[in-house]
């Protein structure tokens, strides 16, 4: 092999493999815009603002509200209602309660998705507090509000025409990385006070 051969061989494979590095940190968040674009796997949109949607009063659709804690998250996480009757385009609000009931802060992220999955493309947040990390208190509870529509398309996809009822489902998990910079900042207030 000469030495342009040898040259243009490993000049690929650097490139194959540095595209590899950069493709497997891009993965995630590509994947989770693909899904937030086309609702696959339950995946709810996100909308700025509730356009001018042509409300179809005759089609209600019953969503129920799910919560879910991650295995070592000291938050009691729940919904305030259970269900809600909504007409299509239709906004519609709807509260979360967390509670913190460790002795230190905790900061916590929601993932979400809708059940039956194929209606995730017609399932549209306004506003989230799943759009944001959440920092509680030790002791401390908050209401957190969902805004959403269900886009009145859904009624005229075959594939949805038998869907009724819908879970809109939260698991919130601790933000470990961001609980420790938390947990440092309240140590040094608490020995601030503690001195004065």
């Amino acid at each position: 092999m000469n030495k342009r051969k040898k040259k243009f061989t490993a000049t690929s494979v650097i490139f194959i493999v540095f595209s590899m590095v950069v493709l497997s940190f891009a993965s995630v968040p590509l994947y989770d815009l693909f899904c937030r674009t086309t609702g696959f796997g339950g995946t709810p949109s996100i909308s700025d603002n509730v356009k001018d949607l042509e409300l179809k009063n005759n089609i209600k659709i019953r969503v129920l509200f799910n919560a879910d804690t991650a295995k070592g998250l000291e938050w009691k996480f729940f919904p305030l209602q259970r269900e809600k009757i909504t007409n299509l385009g239709e906004s519609t609000l709807a509260f979360y309660e967390a509670r913190n009931y460790s002795d230190r802060p905790i900061t916590g992220f929601a993932t979400f998705n809708v059940v039956p999955l194929k209606i995730g493309k017609y399932f549209t947040k306004v506003d989230c507090f799943c759009f944001e990390e959440q920092t509680l208190n030790a002791g401390e509870k908050i209401e957190m509000p969902v805004s959403f529509y269900i886009d009145p398309k859904i009624a005229e996809d075959p594939s949805t025409k038998e869907v009724k009822t819908v879970t809109l489902s939260y698991t919130f998990f601790e933000n470990e990385k961001t609980n420790d910079q938390v947990s440092k900042i309240y140590i040094e207030e608490s020995k601030e006070n503690i001195k004065n």
